[in-house]
């Protein structure tokens, strides 16, 4: 009888909120649709859902919401650290969001709260009430609603004494990864599955991609079990954060996890404003998010949108008064509040300004392209290599199944999870394609048949390199550093290898001894290179400009652009010959953009103005391979991008 009773108070309590709701907007609502390339989404944590039971509430962040950035979905959360929703107000709440043109969908964040030392407090799977807990709130999300999403909690860091009896001899990545598939399963999918069998389940996955298979995260098979996945993008600042994740990570992760659905599974990118020392890294995460053609970005959260606060522009001295692509000033005249609001531009406001910029020129960019790479399943070796190749100009395109069809492929270290991975490489250099393989890889592949194509090896010692030499053949080289720009020395592997039977066409030199940067040996109809790459791998950013240059002008051979830049520059390239060239540097800086033949045109694709080629290099007559191997007719072509901006160009046919 008591339960009864409480039902009904509930019940009443849920109809006058929603009549609440509805007295408060009258007015009819209208489908938004913001935005012509993509949509954007704001997640609701817990704590906001709960403190909606106040309309006026509501209201007030709305409008501060939704006057600083036009959004088209939230997702409402119901569950996080232990905060259950008050399930009575869910309908009201989700009915004001309906009646104003925006869609609901659900959320929910499977943590436990708390943690130690710098852990996450994660469920424990093999405890029955923590199993309860998490099927308690799947079920709640499962009675209100058709999409639910799951924040990136979803993982396994809990070493008890029940998990570890339930282990046995099993790894702790393999007892992880048999538990979360289990938990997808009968705790998440089947329970919601049961209360709604309309309902479509999505797991979002967190940005620390090489790392997901030791806590559970499955991109194997869990990521074919739920109906979609969505990415975090969230890279954040590359310095001050314990993850040090680079920024064309907020990109390249959105590719990956697309081609692991390419049904159209991965629904988009999510970014929020945490760890971020100047403004204007959080519109780099947004537009490289979207520049990879994420069709929806999540803004998390729900607060930071629409607290009535300003937002702080942080350290950018530097370039505060440059015409860059987030420019400060623009932002905050472009700030128009709604009724009621008093509060200087904030958070929403930066992302409403960085959204409606980008969504001026992804219209122009056709499917993205890149330099085939592959990182099979559950693999980890020269961690987030690909995002550094990223960041030095080096466009990558990274697929958890080996490219067989492309006809230049790189492989980092993760490739020697493929236990077929040298027949695979085989098979292409009889094919005549061009196989790049880094360092790492050759020392892993030492014992698994890759000296059946190449007899080179590590020797186990690193040297100390300061100079860096680009020659081919009996003659010369070419001295490849900077005069104006002295770099460190930076530590290197040493390779052993038979000269002549393979070359070092991109050479280190270190006390007059020589030490291949860029390796390079023909099999059957193919070429194998070997690229050494750093002991420390951010040191890809110290390395000259013209050794890069020379890096790029091997691995994009074939490739229809490329770029000439100091590192922390990236080229992002599409299929329908338009390109971006975004700087991530503090400081302007000039880029050479190079066209294969010797009547290449550009056109910026904003200003609609082409580019006026630069002259073309007299070759050298005294370098007898120069003149025995001519280089192939290019067309080059200078700009200058500000700092933290990017521009978008047109390859003219």
């Amino acid at each position: 009888m008591k339960s009864l009773k409480l039902a009904s108070i509930r019940s009443i309590l849920a109809a006058v909120l929603l009549l609440s709701f509805a007295g408060s907007y009258a007015e009819e609502a209208t489908p938004l649709g913001h935005y012509k390339n993509f949509k954007t989404a704001i997640y609701i944590t817990v704590y906001s859902t709960k403190a909606f039971s106040d309309p006026k509430k509501l209201e007030q962040e709305f409008n501060r919401a939704m006057g600083q950035v036009k959004f088209d979905k939230v997702y409402l959360e119901v569950y996080r650290d232990k905060n259950f929703c008050d399930e009575s107000t869910l309908e009201g709440i989700k009915k004001f969001f309906t009646d104003h043109g925006v869609e609901v969908w659900g959320g929910i964040t499977l943590s436990a709260g708390g943690g130690k030392g710098g852990q996450f407090g994660t469920f424990d799977f093999a405890k029955p009430a923590d199993r309860a807990e998490c099927k308690k709130a799947v079920e709640i999300a499962a009675r209100h609603f058709d999409h639910v999403i799951l924040d990136d909690f979803f993982f396994y860091t809990s070493k008890s004494d029940e998990d570890i009896k339930a282990k046995g001899k099993r790894s702790w990545t393999q007892y992880r990864l048999d538990t979360m598939r289990e938990a997808s399963k009968n705790l998440v999918l089947g329970p919601a599955r049961k209360i709604n069998p309309k309902i479509k389940m999505i797991i979002k996955y967190p940005n620390w991609y090489e790392h997901f298979q030791g806590l559970g995260y499955d991109l194997e098979k869990e990521s074919q079990m739920f109906d979609f996945i969505y990415t975090g993008t969230e890279t954040r600042d590359p310095y001050i954060t314990d993850q040090l994740l680079q920024q064309y990570e907020s990109y390249n992760i959105v590719r990956y996890f697309n081609n692991i659905r390419p049904d159209g599974g991965n629904l988009g990118g999510w970014v929020d404003t945490y760890s971020i020392r100047y403004v204007d890294r959080y519109p780099e995460q947004l537009w490289d998010t979207l520049l990879a053609k994420a069709p929806e970005i999540t803004l998390f959260n729900w607060y930071p949108a629409a607290e009535s606060k300003g937002v702080d522009p942080g350290v950018r001295k530097a370039w505060e008064n440059m015409d860059t692509s987030f420019n400060w000033n623009e932002m905050v005249k472009s700030f128009k509040p709604m009724e009621g609001d008093t509060a200087p531009a904030g958070w929403g406001r930066v992302a409403g300004y960085a959204l409606e910029k980008i969504d001026q020129v992804l219209g122009k960019l056709g499917k993205p392209i890149g330099i085939a790479s592959y990182k099979p399943y559950q693999s980890t070796g020269e961690d987030f290599l690909h995002n550094y190749l990223g960041n030095v100009g080096i466009p990558i395109e990274l697929y958890p199944e080996y490219p067989k069809d492309a006809n230049t492929i790189l492989l980092t270290e993760s490739a020697k999870f493929d236990p077929q991975i040298v027949a695979k490489i085989k098979k292409s250099l009889t094919e005549g394609k061009n196989v790049f393989i880094t360092s790492g890889l050759l020392g892993a592949l030492q014992d698994k048949g890759i000296r059946d194509i190449i007899e080179a090896e590590p020797t186990g010692r690193t040297v100390l390199i300061h100079d860096f030499i680009n020659g081919f053949g009996a003659g010369n080289g070419t001295y490849l550093n900077d005069p104006k720009h002295d770099n460190p020395s930076m530590l290197f592997p040493e390779l052993r290898f038979f000269t002549n039977d393979a070359w070092g066409i991109i050479r280190g030199v270190a006390s007059a001894k020589g030490y291949p940067i860029v390796l390079m040996n023909h099999y059957s109809k193919g070429i194998i290179y070997i690229l050494t790459i750093p002991e420390n791998i951010s040191d890809l950013y110290n390395m000259p400009q013209e050794v890069l240059a020379s890096i790029k002008g091997y691995l994009q051979a074939d490739f229809p652009v490329r770029i000439d830049a100091p590192a922390q520059v990236a080229l992002f390239a599409y299929d329908n010959n338009s390109f971006v060239v975004e700087s991530f540097r503090p400081d302007p800086c000039d880029v050479t953009i190079t066209l294969p033949g010797a009547d290449g045109k550009v056109k910026d694709a904003t200003t609609e103005e082409s580019l006026v080629p630069l002259p073309q290099a007299t070759p050298d007559p005294h370098n007898w391979w120069a003149k025995q191997n001519p280089t192939p007719p290019k067309s080059d072509f200078e700009i200058r991008i500000p700092p933290h901006s990017y521009k978008v160009f047109t390859i003219e046919k």
